[in-house]
């Protein structure tokens, strides 16, 4: 069972996993922290894009020799084959940990899988620690892998109310690829993806939802943000939104309601805080039994 110090640890390594919302895909954004024998953070570091070092070697790299006999609190299982890097389960093994903690299952790790080669090497593994909290972050990686198609979030201003770009430009840098009100798309975070970056359709989107899916998907993005109330793309793609976050005006203490609701049917309120002279909500699309 985690101890505090290592709850600690998780809840840090899913913080600085966020710094690679935007730039790793189409990887991982994964955070770790290593702890030395008396739980004493040591090291720590995160994925910042494709064919960089992961996590886990970043972590160990900082903390050096005093991670032997230590900990490894990482927000993702390790990886267990060769790609642009080597496999991080070996990094971990190298450097003498004798335990991990991992947030969330990798279900692209090939042979046995991380978790069991740590295992075989005497390595105590925990799994699904804060699992839920790691995919605030990981959550749009996984549901890509899972629905074959990235993670759409539509960012709008309320009806009625002028566009502006205060709505969406924050939420860029967190995307892989965004929509423009025009349909042209760009990287949400321009260069980052070096010699990588998405082949990202010219001009506008075709006209039909089916062509718009399979081009987004074949860019090996894992989240896309469209944005602007009347963008075309949100209207072919309604019914793929994953998640929806409105921008609204402030308002009297006391006035009559609009005409409309604020977040639109099938969605779930998950956030709702001031930005500048606005309200933003967050919704996340309803599915199953909770509709």
């Amino acid at each position: 069972m985690a101890t505090p110090n290592e709850l600690t640890a998780m809840r840090r390594a899913i913080a600085i996993s966020a710094q690679g919302l935007g730039t790793t895909s189409p990887n991982p954004p994964v955070g770790c922290v290593i702890l030395d024998r008396d739980g004493v953070p040591v090291g720590e570091g995160y994925h910042l894009r494709k064919g960089d070092h992961h996590a886990e070697v970043n972590a160990l790299t900082a903390a050096g020799e005093r991670a032997e006999g230590g900990t490894a609190v990482v927000t993702l299982e390790p990886c267990n084959h060769h790609g642009r890097t080597p496999p991080c389960r070996q990094a971990l093994i190298d450097a003498k940990v004798s335990r991990v903690l991992m947030a969330v299952m990798d279900p692209t790790s090939r042979g046995e899988g991380g978790a069991a080669v740590l295992e075989q090497a005497g390595i105590e593994v925990e799994r699904g620690v804060l699992e839920q909290e790691a995919l605030l972050v990981l959550g749009p990686w996984l549901h890509s892998l899972c629905t074959g198609r990235p993670y759409i979030t539509w960012a709008y201003t309320a009806e009625g109310v002028e566009e502006d770009d205060q709505t969406a430009t924050e939420l860029r840098r967190t995307h892989d690829l965004v929509i423009r009100r025009d349909g042209t798309v760009a990287e949400g975070v321009p260069g980052s993806h070096g010699e990588d970056a998405f082949r990202v359709p010219t001009g506008q989107l075709g006209d039909e939802s089916a062509k718009v899916v399979g081009d987004l998907t074949q860019s090996g993005a894992r989240s896309v943000l469209i944005e602007g109330i009347e963008n075309e793309t949100a209207r072919l793609l309604a019914d793929l939104v994953d998640c929806v976050v409105i921008d609204m005006p402030n308002s009297p203490s006391s006035a009559q309601p609009p005409a409309s609701g604020s977040v639109p049917r099938g969605f779930r309120l998950v956030d709702a805080s001031v930005f500048g002279l606005r309200v933003r909500l967050t919704a996340k699309r309803v599915v199953g039994r909770d509709r």
